[in-house]
């Protein structure tokens, strides 16, 4: 049977898998190395699972230079349930959860966080629609912190911190979930970040948290077993059965980002896809309008805009047939959405923006 071309796959989450991932794991998902056993069908308590479960640790920690003195766990539940966790296990009586809202997800963590303890926003980009991102220097650290909270990247309206505040003693707790390992980083300069999979490092139904080993290890015993970060750091990510598969494929999907040069090299892959996507929005003369301001544009999440939500609709329509999957924006947003992780092929990018000039001459 003649195989089906793939996808030009734009979807904002889950998102493209490396191809050679998916023909590895399509090899070894009946018979995982000579075991007999798909790694499905394995305990998580055994030798072989363990070590796939401590190779993606080991590979993580090398390729994102993470230093001595953090820890990385691989929980479930998503980003979400980190907006809940982090105040319950960090926010003590008397201290203060600060927030910077840059749109739709710090808006979720925020929302948790109040539910916990005393909350506040100490900068906040909502006055302008959530285009940009506050200037670092506008991010003030408030007395009593018990940590500052920043989402690196909004994939509904498609900003990006360039650079991050520098908050001295105080915890700098990131979400990362829409542009880890898509560009080297200092992890130096926070005490926690975390990442639902499902965009640059896997597949869903696996979070990566990486900390100082000092936030984890104390958590209250007035919370839930399986929301403490101690127990799952006691028990190396294993203190239940873990999300098994989808910590294999994370390990593939490492491998191949080492395979290709590392993170200086997903940067510069990146940067190169999000130019063509966007220089088709900047030379249409106003055809197109991107979301985002300039400086705060998104490498991971392209957003644009057309003149009317009729010629949107249209232009979803027209590059669906043509094989260009997710490009309609957030329902909560609407306009359209580019999202360019990792995985997804240059020629996949060059090809949008070709549909994009042709899509503008029959439309002008």
């Amino acid at each position: 049977m003649e195989q089906r071309q793939r996808a030009y796959n734009f979807n904002a989450g889950p998102a493209a898998l490396p191809l050679e991932v998916l023909e590895r794991a399509q090899a070894e998902f009946v018979d995982f190395r000579n075991n007999g056993m798909s790694i499905m069908e394995m305990s998580h308590r055994g030798p072989v699972y363990e070590g796939v479960h401590n190779e993606a640790k080991d590979l993580l920690k090398e390729l994102l230079g993470v230093p001595d003195g953090y820890d990385v766990l691989f929980l479930q539940g998503g980003a979400s349930t980190q907006f809940a966790m982090i105040p319950m296990n960090l926010l003590t009586p008397g201290k203060i959860g600060a927030y910077v809202n840059t749109g739709s997800w710090a808006v979720k963590a925020i929302k948790e966080a109040e539910l916990v303890g005393e909350t506040q926003v100490i900068a906040s980009t909502e006055a302008d629609q959530f285009t940009r991102v506050p200037a670092v220097a506008d991010i003030v650290v408030p007395e009593h912190a018990a940590y500052v909270h920043v989402t690196s990247n909004e994939t509904i309206e498609g900003t990006q911190f360039q650079a991050f505040p520098n908050t001295g003693d105080v915890p700098l707790i990131a979400d990362m979930s829409s542009d880890i390992f898509s560009r080297p980083l200092d992890v130096s300069q926070f005490g926690m970040i975390y990442a639902g999979a499902q965009k640059n490092l896997g597949p869903s139904g696996v979070t990566v948290v990486i900390a100082k080993e000092e936030l984890l290890t104390n958590s209250p015993k007035t919370i839930p077993t399986m929301l403490r970060y101690s127990i799952h750091q006691k028990n190396n990510s294993l203190y239940n059965t873990p999300p098994s598969f989808s910590v294999y494929i994370v390990n593939l999907v490492l491998q191949w980002i080492k395979e290709r040069g590392g993170l200086q090299a997903m940067q510069a892959a990146n940067e190169a896809k999000a130019k063509l996507i966007y220089d088709a929005i900047d030379g249409s003369s106003g055809f197109y309008k991107g979301v985002a301001a300039v400086d705060s544009r998104s490498r991971m999440n392209v957003t644009f805009r057309l003149a009317s939500e009729e010629l949107e609709k249209l232009f979803a329509k027209e590059a669906e047939q043509a094989g260009f999957i997710g490009l309609k924006g957030h329902r909560s947003v609407g306009g359209l959405r580019a999202s360019i992780y990792n995985a997804v092929p240059h020629e996949n990018c060059a090809a949008l923006s070709q549909f994009m000039n042709d899509f503008q001459q029959k439309n002008s």
